[in-house]
């Protein structure tokens, strides 16, 4: 190595972003001799211009991985207060998604006529029932979001933020909606008097028909002419059943409401109810109050039909028998807001 580059090197080291004034130095002052050709000064000042080279990418993956590194450590810290804030967003929309039931007042009747001559013997003796209570009814099935939120786990089949959550058992369905009732009391979304619930069958249906008499909230017919196996084009503008959820995935509310705004009530998911289940509606309170208490091996009641049904399923009076313990990706839960009875208190 000649005398002059060798100052030059030993005399610091560089940066990758440094400019020395000894190289330009280097470069001017070294003189040339016979037996020491340009070359041999040249390939010194290649090797040189190498290591600089090397140097900058060198330094800047260097730093990138620190600014990264750092930028990982505060997107930790800052996960607990992002979660909180995401789940607080998520109870405030669900509060907002609750529509008000009110019987006696405006569109909403005192009475209606509950279950169906049309239809099965457990949908019989159709009957009068009075509801005297104002609640909120869910505009939509409890979505998966909402339900990993609240729970801590999301055991649907069929993913989707939006999607209705599945895959849990009546149980399951009444712990969600304590947790939930816990967790909005907590954030001051509702009153201490006020609590989250499965609705009761008669709330339920009265919910579905929404101020109609006929087999579905839009009408006796779900098939249009020409209509034939499960196919039902009319249905499918309101439900998702067997005729056209092949191929679907939807979020909930993709398709058309009932008359007072509520989504999927025909269809997507069966819909737990307080009710246990009854083989007919001989005897069946008349205020529309839960019948009866669900004991250990007591079945329950589902409403509202699936996409794993036909059409007939899905109406407005149909009723289906189901074990307490039942899990499924055809089965889901709705939830009402209401005032704790004193009795409850």
């Amino acid at each position: 190595m000649p005398g002059c580059l060798h100052g030059v090197l030993v005399s610091g080291t560089l940066s990758a972003f440094e400019f020395n004034p000894a190289l330009v130095n280097y470069v001017s002052s070294c003189t040339l001799t016979k037996s020491e050709p340009v070359v041999k000064h040249m390939n010194h000042l290649k090797n040189i211009t190498l290591v600089r080279r090397l140097a900058v990418p060198v330094a800047f993956l260097f730093s990138t991985f620190i600014a990264l590194t750092q930028l990982s450590a505060a997107e930790k810290q800052d996960s607990p207060t992002a979660e909180a804030n995401q789940k607080t967003e998520l109870l405030k929309q669900f509060v907002k998604e609750l529509v008000p039931i009110t019987p006696g007042k405006g569109k909403f009747p005192q009475t209606f006529q509950m279950g169906s001559a049309k239809g099965d013997a457990a949908e019989r003796p159709v009957h009068k029932v009075t509801m005297s209570d104002d609640f909120w009814m869910s505009r939509y099935e409890v979505p998966q979001n909402l339900y990993l939120a609240v729970m801590g786990n999301n055991p649907s089949r069929w993913k989707g933020p939006r999607n209705s959550a599945e895959m849990f058992d009546w149980k399951t369905a009444n712990e969600f909606c304590r947790k939930l009732t816990t967790e909005l009391r907590d954030a001051k979304l509702i009153a201490a008097e006020e609590e989250i619930r499965l609705p009761s069958e008669a709330e339920w249906e009265y919910c579905c028909r929404a101020g109609t008499d006929t087999e579905y909230s839009f009408g006796d017919q779900a098939q249009k002419a020409g209509d034939e196996g499960k196919l039902a084009r009319i249905l499918d503008e309101y439900a998702w059943h067997t005729g056209n959820a092949a191929g679907n995935d939807p979020p909930v509310g993709a398709l058309k409401p009932n008359p007072w705004g509520l989504y999927d009530m025909h269809g997507y998911l069966w819909e737990f109810v307080s009710d246990p289940w009854h083989d007919s509606y001989q005897n069946a309170p008349e205020d529309g109050s839960v019948w009866g208490t669900v004991t250990a091996d007591q079945p329950i009641v589902v409403r509202g039909g699936a996409w794993t049904d036909r059409y007939d399923q899905l109406r407005s009076a149909f009723r289906k028998k189901e074990a307490a313990t039942s899990i499924s990706p055809a089965l889901g839960l709705r939830c009402v807001k209401a005032k704790v009875k004193k009795s409850e208190n």
